[in-house]
This record gives C-alpha cells, structure tokens and sequence, in this order.
C-alpha cells in the first residue's frame, strides 16, 4: 500500500512572506494587481514566497517600512532568509504569478496601472539578483490564489472564472 505524504500547507497573507521546508507547501491568495513571487532551491528543498503590493518603498509613508510589501525590498529580504537556511544564491530559480490590471480607468496614466508596475520592479529585482524566471502567469484581468509545492516544484494557480493550472 503506497503511504500518502500530508503536505501542511503555510498560508502568506498580502504584503507578507515566508519560507518553506518539506512536508510543507506555501499559498496566498487575493492576488490582484499584488505578484506572487515563488523562490526555491530544489536540491536543498528550500522555497520563500512573498505577496507583493506595491513595486517601490519610496510610495511608503513615512515610518516602519514592511519590507513583503514592496518589490524592491521584499525579494532581497526573501532571497536572504533562503540562504540563511541553506539555499544557494547562483541555483535559485523563480516562478510568478498576479500583477492583473484588476480595473479599468479612463485616464490616470501610468500611477492607475499598479499590476504592470508590480510585474517590472519584480523583474527587475530578480534579474539583478540574478535570479532566472522559469515559469509564470502574469497579467490579465482576474484575480488568482497560488500554491507552490516542493515535492515537485509546481506552481498551482487558481485564477477567477479561468479554473486551474500548473506552471
């Protein structure tokens, strides 16, 4: 008789992150315009992800920042706590997912358009860290719930109205 593995599954709320070890699998939902930023390891069986907000601390009011809830300082801050527990800097690898443009305004220019902006500063973040993107799903107009399990390293996205996939 196969022996069934219990994944326990670590919940990231919005402006948040966190990492994992086996048996567990990670999972935020209410991506909007927020990203979805998957960072693993596969051999060393470690993976962060973090629900970002906004592309740029600069937007924060003044005071404690929350570092999950920007671009520019969440993936840093994510990326070290990953090698803090063994992973290795040059094998992490990225998967992402959100940045929708959740409404349409008839004017507002670039500042109304917070997904598209999300998508780039997450890009550019990683592609300074030197981080290769492998798979996303990006963009659109839907909301979408994320869960990244180690035992594969498959992201499963469940985006409003379109059902399911891995990526």
């Amino acid at each position: 008789m196969t022996e069934l593995i219990k994944v326990k599954v670590v919940k990231v709320g919005i402006a948040d992150m966190n990492i994992i070890k086996p048996p567990y699998s990670i999972r935020t939902s209410g991506l909007g315009s927020c990203v979805g930023v998957v960072v693993y390891d596969q051999k060393k069986g470690i993976a962060g992800l973090a629900h970002i907000m906004l592309p740029d601390s600069s937007l924060a009011k003044s005071g404690q920042i929350n570092a999950a809830k920007f671009a520019d300082t969440s993936i840093k801050e994510l990326v070290q706590l990953l090698v803090n527990e063994g992973a290795r800097i040059r094998f992490l690898k990225a998967k992402l997912a959100g940045g929708a443009q959740m409404f349409q305004f008839a004017s507002g220019g670039d500042l109304m358009r917070i997904g598209p902006r999300n998508v780039d500063a997450v890009r550019k973040e990683l592609s300074d860290l030197r981080i290769q993107v492998v798979a996303e799903d990006l963009g659109g107009n839907s909301g979408r719930t994320i869960e990244f399990n180690l035992n594969d390293c498959l992201l499963n996205i469940r985006t409003a109205n379109k059902g399911t996939k891995n990526i």
